[in-house]
């Protein structure tokens, strides 16, 4: 269940952080968008614009820290054991040119590899020790290439921009369901005017901000199965793509039976999920990728 545990993980992330900034908002009374003559709209847009963009920004600049703590991620460098794959790192880094990432190592079965960090200027690839210890040297360059060309092409960025406005979005929808379900469902005032109570708009708007963000995660995974590809054409070009074909498809032979037994994979390795959990798959199927390598003209 790796899969669940890691979107999982991101998902309830995000939603504590929203939930933390709603809630310290009511406490100082930042929200003032509701007035005596009902909902300020524009000011109810900016208030969620700035704080929806506030809690994907948060996440991104502890998005390092975060990932080296939970990971326990080892940082190597140019000698030891895992030198060859910071010179790998480093060349590739140079010809996509980007600043020199962190490189780590973590201790784990599990095949995976992951690139995070709030910019091209301060990034982190780590990989696994099962990776390293189940591909070949040209297999392991094709991920790092991949991670590398995450970060070359922004990804971590465009896809906290992505989450930003998602955020704000689906704050603005359940302020405005939540103001008036709440007006309904509150008793009417001495003019016979319908006002809406805080506590029901509160516990209201809370459902709602957890309904829209666990729903705008399906719009986040369709951008970011869009940037994997993105980033395997990328690796193709970094380290040549019969090394980028080839560790997919070591991947696909991995994990493909497992996935008949109903296990999952994560970051580098989702294959993508069936039905309708495939729209909160953040990687597209194994195959699909394959496909897409071997018919594009790599320039």
């Amino acid at each position: 269940m790796e899969f669940f545990k890691r979107f999982g993980f991101l998902i309830l992330t995000n939603i504590m952080i929203m939930i933390t900034i709603n809630i310290m908002l009511r406490i100082f009374g930042f929200d003032r968008y509701v007035t005596s003559y009902g909902l300020n709209i524009q000011a109810l847009m900016g208030f969620c614009l700035i704080w929806g963009m506030a809690g994907s920004m948060i996440s991104l600049l502890l998005s390092k820290t975060m990932a080296k703590m939970m990971m326990g991620v080892q940082e190597i460098n140019g000698r030891g054991q895992f030198s060859n794959i910071y010179t790998s790192v480093a060349r590739l880094s140079k010809a996509a040119g980007i600043s020199m990432p962190e490189v780590g190592i973590y201790h784990s079965p599990e095949i995976n590899a992951f690139a995070t960090g709030p910019s091209k200027h301060s990034s982190l690839v780590a990989v696994s020790t099962g990776l390293l210890e189940s591909m070949s040297e040209d297999e392991v360059e094709g991920v790092l290439a991949h991670e590398v060309s995450h970060i070359a092409n922004g990804d971590m960025v465009t896809m906290t921009l992505i989450q930003g406005m998602v955020n704000a979005f689906g704050m603005f929808l359940a302020r405005i369901f939540g103001f008036f379900i709440a007006s309904a469902l509150s008793s009417d005032d001495e003019d016979g005017k319908s006002s809406p109570s805080f506590w029901i708009q509160f516990i209201v708007t809370f459902i709602l901000d957890i309904l829209f963000t666990i729903l705008g995660s399906m719009v986040v995974a369709y951008f970011s199965r869009m940037r994997e590809y993105k980033a395997d054409y990328g690796g193709a070009k970094l380290a040549g793509r019969a090394k980028m074909i080839a560790a997919l498809e070591n991947l696909k032979r991995t994990y493909e039976p497992l996935d008949d037994r109903g296990a999952s994979m994560a970051s580098l390795k989702i294959s993508g999920a069936g039905g309708f959990l495939a729209l909160f798959s953040t990687h597209p199927p194994l195959e699909d990728r394959i496909k897409a390598l071997k018919s594009v003209q790599i320039k």
